[in-house]
């Protein structure tokens, strides 16, 4: 019995992999398979003093010295109280620091900084100068690994609360505010793109693997997390982004910044989603941005602007050249995604076909599938011709807002309340019923196009 035992144990800790070096001291091995017996039934307690016993002695033995060291020493915070648990505390702390000692490849500059930091936040240990200052540190020498939603939340909203406490600048404020939303949108255009694959291959009929229905759940949860994080940073941003003080602060630096491309270019967009474009400093900032960099995003200012002054033709040859200057698929779609927004107001039809384009260039375009299903469920009096009819098209459109949801989870909230939305603006059962219509299918006539199945009684 005590043999099978000790196989047991053996077995369990050539599978999590050994230090060579530190392996020959057999106390230590010992301790390794008793603690991380103990761990992994979340028998902390029990794991305590042999993990520390590893930890204190060979560092470098295995990597569960510190994935399972911070289960263990979470749980005594959690758990003791006074001058105890401010040792546990600072152990943990430094058990982070060794991990990016002893286990370089696994815990990064990044991982390390924004763990200490959060338990420094939850233990009200650090202020908000620090907090921005070590995650700053942490964000700008390795962003790469800067991937917690939630570090980039606290990163951003505490330069805010020192902004507001007139410690930092407003520039400052928006230029994290860009750094901070272009990695938010970095990190979830990898994650859709994954998804996307998944996705495609279980809507062509094949069906996916176990592992593979896994990394569906796990690529859809981080994409809410970051999307949640989006709607977070842009909440804590506020009314600070608004024309009445992005104007001001414009003019006042653009003669010391009006040849830094990169300030040009995020002023201009900034006043452009912030529908600042009648402004005359939106007009300077656009041609101090062509005369630097004529990008695509240039001809979609310009065609802003001809559109404003009611040059369409004018304004839709800058659009699809914006759209002829972008090779990235991901900047196209989103391209094509902005001019729909623009050219919605005069033509419906031109919308949709934009963003169909969108759709087309990035298939987890989520903001595409929402407009979208907007401009369907904006023209409900205007497809058919009886009330049955008219009010069908929201069945198409909560078709269309929850197909945003699944293909970028990011905007699943929004979504999944549109949808909602839209299915109770339906018809209900007793109008299914008297229409005779359940189960089959209505086509659009209208610009709308395409059809939807009436749902079976």
């Amino acid at each position: 019995m005590k043999k099978n035992f000790y196989l047991t144990m053996f077995v369990g800790i050539m599978s999590i992999g050994l230090s060579t070096a530190q392996a020959q001291n057999p106390e230590c091995m010992t301790n390794l398979s008793i603690y991380a017996e103990h761990a992994k039934v979340k028998n902390y307690d029990a794991a305590y003093e042999p993990w520390k016993m590893v930890y204190e002695n060979c560092p470098g033995l295995n990597k569960a010295n510190y994935s399972y060291g911070e289960k263990i020493l979470m749980h005594k915070i959690e758990n003791t109280s006074g001058a105890e648990k401010d040792g546990h505390i600072n152990m943990l702390l430094a058990v982070y620091d060794a991990s990016k000692v002893h286990f370089p490849a696994k815990y990064t500059t990044a991982s390390v900084t924004i763990d200490k930091v959060m338990l420094k936040r939850d233990n009200n240990m650090i202020s908000d100068e620090e907090t921005y200052q070590q995650l700053g540190d942490a964000f700008n020498s390795d962003k790469k690994n800067f991937k917690n939603p939630k570090a980039l939340y606290l990163y951003f909203s505490s330069l805010v609360d020192l902004h507001e406490a007139g410690k930092k600048d407003l520039q400052e404020v928006f230029d994290v505010y860009d750094e901070v939303t272009e990695k938010l949108e970095e990190e979830n255009k990898a994650i859709t793109a994954a998804l996307a694959k998944l996705l495609a291959k279980e809507d062509a009929g094949t069906a996916l693997t176990s592992k593979e229905k896994r990394y569906v759940k796990a690529y859809t949860n981080n994409s809410k997390a970051f999307g949640q994080v989006a709607s977070s940073v842009d909440g804590k941003l506020g009314k600070l982004a608004d024309c009445e003080n992005l104007i001001p602060l414009y003019e006042k630096n653009f003669e010391a910044k009006k040849n830094d491309v990169k300030w040009v270019k995020r002023a201009v967009g900034r006043m452009f989603s912030k529908e600042c474009t009648d402004d005359p400093m939106f007009k300077k900032l656009f041609e101090a941005q062509l005369a630097l960099d004529p990008s695509a995003d240039a001809y979609l200012y310009g065609g802003t602007l001809k559109a404003k002054s009611g040059d369409n033709s004018g304004a839709i040859a800058d659009f699809n050249k914006a759209v002829e200057l972008t090779t990235d698929s991901y900047k196209k779609s989103n391209i094509l995604y902005k001019i729909a927004t623009i050219v919605r107001k005069s033509s419906k039809s031109q919308a949709r076909n934009y963003l169909n384009k969108a759709i087309d260039a990035n298939s987890a375009n989520g903001k595409a599938y929402l407009l979208l299903a907007n401009l369907y469920a904006s023209s409900a009096n205007d497809c058919g011709t009886s009330a049955f009819e008219k009010r069908a098209i929201y069945w198409k459109a909560a078709n269309t807002a929850s197909q945003a949801g699944r293909v970028d989870p990011s905007v699943a909230s929004t979504a999944s309340r549109t949808a909602a939305s839209y299915n109770a603006k339906a018809p209900d059962k007793t109008m299914i019923f008297n229409s005779g219509m359940a189960g089959k299918t209505i086509t659009f006539s209208c610009w709308v196009g395409g059809s939807v199945k009436v749902p079976s009684l």
